[in-house]
């Protein structure tokens, strides 16, 4: 059985258009996979907290060395990646918020980037643990910026999937849609094209 892991970053939840044209992967996928399992993961409905230099000592203390309060963020990023672990495809929400992702989907990232656990250290550099697993990303944007310096998303996203071993990454985008009613119209029907193509 697949397991689809769903993240949606948007603020405005299941209102969002990246979280909407997420959603159409995801009921297509399910169509031509009926026995897949899909789980969702709102990150504005349940944001992951800032990381803090609190948080992040945490994440740097042995076991059995740490108080409740460490253990306790421990337990809730070992959560998050052992949710990741289990997904052999994910499908993010993402949009543009004033150049770059939303804050949340960083927390989110800062919880899940741990040293043995999502990546380890090597002589030859960081080596990411989560192969094996294929993403795909729902990029929503007001203006036109694929390909453009001003898209700094898709270079960060797909940098720090590879980081954690996940090299399969296919980037959909949905642009201009705060331009006018038309460009909004189109944007959103090439992208719904290629969600038809991904999903078969």
């Amino acid at each position: 059985m697949t397991t689809l892991l769903q993240i949606n970053a948007s603020i405005h939840a299941d209102h969002g258009q990246s979280t909407q044209l997420a959603s159409q992967f995801v009921q297509a996928f399910a169509r031509r996979h009926p026995d897949s399992r899909i789980v969702v993961r709102d990150l504005a409905g349940e944001p992951v907290p800032h990381l803090s230099a609190e948080r992040f000592a945490a994440f740097l203390s042995k076991p059995g060395e740490r108080s409740r309060s460490q253990d306790d963020v421990v337990a809730y990023s070992d959560a998050l990646i052992a949710e990741l672990k289990r997904a052999d495809v994910i499908v993010l929400g993402l949009p543009m918020y004033n150049f770059g992702v939303p804050s949340q989907l960083k927390s989110y990232f800062d919880h899940i980037a741990r040293a043995g656990e999502t990546f380890r250290y090597t002589a030859n550099g960081p080596v990411g643990l989560l192969t094996g697993k294929k993403a795909y990303i729902f990029a929503a944007r007001g203006g036109m910026y694929a390909g453009t310096a001003l898209d700094t998303q898709t270079s960060y996203v797909r940098d720090f999937l590879r980081f954690v071993g996940i090299a399969q990454v296919e980037f959909v985008y949905a642009e201009g849609l705060a331009i006018s009613a038309e460009s909004k119209a189109a944007g959103l029907a090439r992208a719904a094209a290629e969600i038809e193509r991904l999903a078969a």
